[in-house]
Parts: structure tokens; sequence; C-alpha cells
């Protein structure tokens, strides 16, 4: 870790009876438990000192430290995974930054965690910071799960949406290949300052959340900023039994392919 960057820690928030997908984080078809590739991610980063699960359970705890890992039992009533991560954050004292990495999203690599916490350092009034990635595909567009981000030029979140943002008054694939491109995925993956993020769940849930049932629309009905980084990567959450098969045969291309 370079001597300039703030303390920042890695929390990965871990729910054992996930709803779509039970008891996800511990499969291991590939050889390793799924809760184990985005840990040895973070482990990779440069600028981080630490990495932490908060888990809710002791199966994933027990878990974590057979291969090596570090975690936290936290409030098995806890909301959702920020406040896992914030009862974690409390506990790290000495921790300006906290980064916010899902464990059902194995494939984000250690540069783009990297790249979100200098967003932080170079945006020292920033309270928050996030990732997003280029759609060029319709689909994706389409698709209510892969949520969209908006943002202007000095990279500041307008919104996030489940819906097409911007959405053209008329369509054309063409818009698909614009450059730059013009619709974002947003990538489940956050740094917070860690006072804001003890703060945030004090902060009353907006009609805009609620409506689509996005979280980070409350920090933006506050009137807080989430500052947005590139990278040209894809992150893939797994939520279902065909999202991890899908894992599963991507690990095993790229086995084959580093022999």
């Amino acid at each position: 870790m370079q001597n300039n960057i703030p303390k920042t820690y890695i929390v990965i928030p871990a729910r054992l009876a996930s709803t779509r997908l039970p008891k996800k984080l511990l499969l291991n078809a590939t050889g390793k438990p799924l809760i184990q590739y985005p840990y040895e991610t973070a482990q990779q980063s440069r600028m981080a000192a630490n990495v932490f699960v908060a888990c809710d359970d002791q199966s994933i705890l027990d878990v974590v430290e057979s291969f090596g890992g570090t975690a936290i039992l936290t409030d098995p009533n806890a909301k959702n995974g920020t406040d896992r991560v914030a009862e974690v954050a409390a506990k790290l004292t000495d921790a300006e930054i906290i980064v916010n990495l899902q464990g059902d999203e194995p494939d984000l690599s250690s540069e783009s965690i990297d790249k979100l916490i200098q967003i932080l350092v170079e945006h020292p009034n920033a309270e928050m910071a996030t990732l997003a990635t280029p759609i060029y595909q319709k689909e994706l567009l389409d698709d209510p799960a892969c949520v969209k981000v908006v943002f202007d030029k000095r990279g500041k979140a307008l919104y996030f949406s489940r819906s097409m943002i911007p959405y053209p008054r008329n369509w054309s694939n063409e818009l698909l290949q614009s450059n730059p491109p013009l619709f974002y995925q947003h990538l489940g993956i956050y740094a917070y300052r860690r006072n804001f993020l003890l703060n945030l769940k004090t902060f009353p849930q907006s009609e805009l959340e609620k409506t689509e049932s996005l979280e980070q629309l409350r920090v933006l009905n506050e009137g807080y900023s989430i500052m947005v980084g590139v990278v040209n990567e894809s992150s893939f959450g797994i939520d279902t039994q065909e999202d991890y098969q899908r894992f599963v045969e991507r690990r095993k291309q790229t086995e084959a392919s580093s022999f």
C-alpha cells in the first residue's frame, strides 16, 4: 500500500440465506467457494490495508477462515449489505475509506478496486464513489437487473435506474457504438468515507429508492454526490443457479487458456 493513501479497508458483505440462490457464497463447483474469489481479488489491491468478510452465519465464517481469510460475524437481522459493512466499519476506528465489494460478483479485478479508491483520493470533497462500464448490448439495456447510470462531465452521478437511461426518442442500433459511449452499466461496488458510511443508515428511504429498489438513490436524494469511475470490464452478479453455472464455465475456460 502506498504511504499517501488514506487508510483503506475492503469489506465483503456475505449473507447465507440469499433469496434466489440460498447458500450461494458457499458453492464450490470450481474447487473454491464462491466467496473466496472476491476475497482473493481484494487481497491483490495495492491501495487497501486489509480485507474482511462481514458475515451473518458461522458457516460462512468457518469457510472464510478455512482458506486463510478474516471474517467478522455481524447482526443476522441487518437490513442489507451496506448495514453489514457499516457494522464492521464501526470497529475499524483507524479507517478513512471503506470499500464495499459484493461477495457475489467474483469477476471484478483488483485494478478496478484500486481505481475506485483513487477516485476518493483525487476528490477529497466526495463522500462516495462507484464504478460503471459501457453497455454495447441492447438486451442489457432492456434488462431491469442491469442497473444503468448517467453522470456529468466531471464524473458525478446524475441518476441510477433499472430502465434505459438516457432514453432515446428515436432508437438506432448505432447508439450502442457511440464514442464516447452513451450507455453505462453500474457495477455493484462502492467506496465511502468511513464517517459518511456510518451515518448512511440514518437517511430516510426516498420514494425514488423505493420505486427503483436502488439504495444509492437515497444518497442522491439527500443531496450528496456519488463519483463514478469508468472501467472497461464487466462484472456479472450471481443471483441464480444459471448465473453460477455460467461463472463455472467461464472459470473453466480461463483455466484452460492458461495452460
